[in-house]
């Protein structure tokens, strides 16, 4: 079986992450940079494992959440879709069963809010909640605030973030820390709305509860 070893030893997977997180830098998106592609592979081993997803499921969302961003080679602009597409070749090359191909290139190409991504698997809905949970402002490459577009600044008004999946309750939190000088928890709600929306929709496929806290504060 191909593991998500395999995957990070491939020259190909490390080549186009590396190129296409360079690609989106130029017109100055945020970081989407081997770290996020770490953190929100290993995010997506911990939902499915901790919900009681067969190992087999953990291993593929980590595949799934490792390569989710390949597609920015192509173009930041539904990245998704070309991203599920070019995993479909490196991982065919190594081998992998076409049934478990077929489902890292459905969460792939479904993680995207604004390409009306949906949940159409489990490995879909852990993706969703890992990518849209990894929200910090180190991820900004701007240094000049008074560049920022308003995803920017969002983004740089978050200090920590983490997901809690509590499997005995059935519910996943995402709990948020920002810094209300750079925006506003409710401006921050009102700009990633769509975000905490598909989270929520992933979290109910799960057949677990969404919660979101921002400062304490618990906005869903």
């Amino acid at each position: 079986m191909i593991t998500l070893e395999k995957i990070k030893e491939n020259p190909i997977v490390q080549t186009y992450m590396q190129i296409g997180n360079a690609y989106i830098g130029n017109i100055g998106a945020i970081e989407h940079n081997m770290h996020h592609a770490e953190q929100t592979s290993d995010l997506c081993y911990e939902i499915l494992e901790k919900l009681g997803y067969p190992q087999r499921d953990a291993e593929l969302g980590a595949i799934a959440g490792y390569l989710h961003d390949i597609g920015n080679l192509v173009n930041r602009y539904g990245h998704g879709m070309s991203g599920a597409l070019i995993a479909f070749n490196i991982l065919l090359d190594l081998g992998m069963e076409p049934e478990e191909i077929a489902i890292i290139m459905g969460a792939i190409g479904n993680h995207e809010e604004n390409a009306r991504g949906s949940s159409i698997n489990n490995i879909a809905a852990a993706l969703i909640l890992a990518d849209k949970s990894d929200v910090h402002r180190s991820r900004v490459r701007k240094s000049e605030i008074s560049s920022f577009t308003p995803r920017d600044r969002v983004n740089y008004a978050v200090t920590q973030s983490r997901l809690l999946v509590n499997p005995k309750e059935k519910k996943i939190t995402m709990e948020i820390t920002i810094d209300t000088m750079v925006c506003s928890v409710m401006e921050y709600f009102e700009i990633f709305l769509t975000k905490m929306l598909i989270s929520r929709r992933a979290a109910q496929y799960l057949d677990c509860e969404f919660e979101l806290i921002i400062n304490d504060h618990q906005l869903l």
